[in-house]
């Protein structure tokens, strides 16, 4: 269970309506004012007052730092089109990584498997041994689309495919 007392695959989201959170099952598309069953109730009272105290927004450590786990697709237009499973060179276009990466998508957002344990096998980074995990990170760290994603998801959550440089990501903020 996350840091937020949600049960996986559900997330804060913010109505830009009622300027309120509610939540979302990022798999299902179920949204909810209500805490989803198998919420851990005094987890999420604890974030939300961290969140609701941070104007509505991720809560980042005070060191500024996060954590985070990608899944990183290439393609041949990528910055360095090769990877510990291609070091020969990867040859698939953009829009074949485009429907790799949602069926990796998919995959993990059903619960069908965990954006770790598909890293390990699917990723092209080399993070992939450690299940994609990237460790603690700081601003001006990453490239800049991959980091502005990181700092907008809540502990637990995953992003939806992002692009840089490097390629398509998956990332989950783990920290």
């Amino acid at each position: 269970m996350a840091e937020t007392g949600l049960p996986p695959g559900w997330v804060i989201k913010v109505s830009k309506t009622h300027n309120k959170e509610y939540f979302l099952n990022q798999a299902t598309n179920e949204s909810s004012w209500e805490a989803p069953f198998a919420t851990d109730g005094d987890k999420l009272k604890a974030y939300l007052a961290k969140f609701s105290a941070n104007g509505n927004k991720p809560v980042i450590p005070t060191d500024g730092k996060v954590r985070a786990s990608h899944l990183l697709v290439k393609s041949r237009e990528s910055r360095r089109p090769k990877s510990w499973k291609s070091p020969e060179g990867i040859s698939r276009t953009r829009d074949e990584a485009i429907g790799i990466i949602k069926k990796h998508q998919s995959r993990i957002l059903n619960g069908e498997i965990k954006l770790s344990e598909l890293a390990e096998t699917e990723s092209d980074c080399s993070s992939h041994s450690q299940g994609g995990d990237l460790g603690f990170f700081g601003k001006g760290q990453m490239q800049p689309s991959f980091e502005e994603a990181t700092y907008q998801l809540n502990v637990g959550e995953i992003s939806d495919i992002i692009e840089s440089d490097s390629g398509l990501h998956l990332i989950q903020r783990t920290a």
